[in-house]
């Protein structure tokens, strides 16, 4: 080139080096969304802290509900002076059968044969005790019972009479205090409560 733009010398203009279009476009798109994510991380929030619109639509149009049934009827068991009571002592210690026979009756209950266990359960009994009897005393003296000796085992037999045998195992200490054994009944007899609305 000539003129005023002729070129002199050893040196060059340089030319200044155009701009990244990309970076520019890329940082953009990432602070879209950036910003994007915490909007919807945002709403997700509030869905969760005020139910959503599901819960909202559910109050706005609630579901057919049944009336209400009325409570079960208070559970009928046997009082004490029905249930006969056959006392049987299935440990070492002598004259616990005696010592239990006497403190039944004191709370109530008729008092039957009282003796040494039989041998299919004489020191076999683990626990508490064991409550044996017919089949229809599952329902009637059996929770009765066992309000005075809780974790007593129950099983049944052929038996047809009402009478029910309290053989006393190795770690029997002591019945339930009056007023637990009182409080544990009173439970058993409370009506069941009516199911909850919708």
């Amino acid at each position: 080139m000539g003129g005023k733009y002729r070129i002199t010398g050893n040196t060059y203009p340089r030319m200044r080096r155009p701009r990244h279009r990309r970076k520019l476009i890329l940082s953009a798109s990432a602070a879209v969304v950036a910003l994007g994510l915490a909007g919807w991380g945002t709403l997700q929030l509030i869905d969760v802290f005020t139910g959503g619109d599901k819960q909202a639509n559910a109050a706005a149009h609630p579901k057919n509900c049944p009336a209400p049934k009325a409570s079960a009827p208070a559970k009928v068991l046997p009082k004490p002076a029905a249930i006969k009571v056959n006392i049987y002592n299935a440990t070492p210690r002598s004259g616990l059968a005696k010592a239990a026979a006497a403190e039944l009756e004191k709370r109530g209950f008729t008092i039957g044969k009282v003796d040494n266990a039989p041998a299919a359960y004489d020191k076999k009994v683990p626990g508490t005790g064991m409550l044996l009897g017919g089949t229809t005393a599952m329902n009637g003296s059996f929770p009765v019972l066992a309000t005075q000796l809780p974790g007593a085992a129950q099983k049944t037999d052929t038996r047809r009479t009402n009478d029910v045998d309290l053989i006393i195992g190795t770690k029997f200490k002591a019945f339930s205090t009056p007023t637990a054994a009182a409080s544990a009944l009173t439970a058993l007899t409370r009506p069941a409560p009516a199911p909850s609305g919708c």
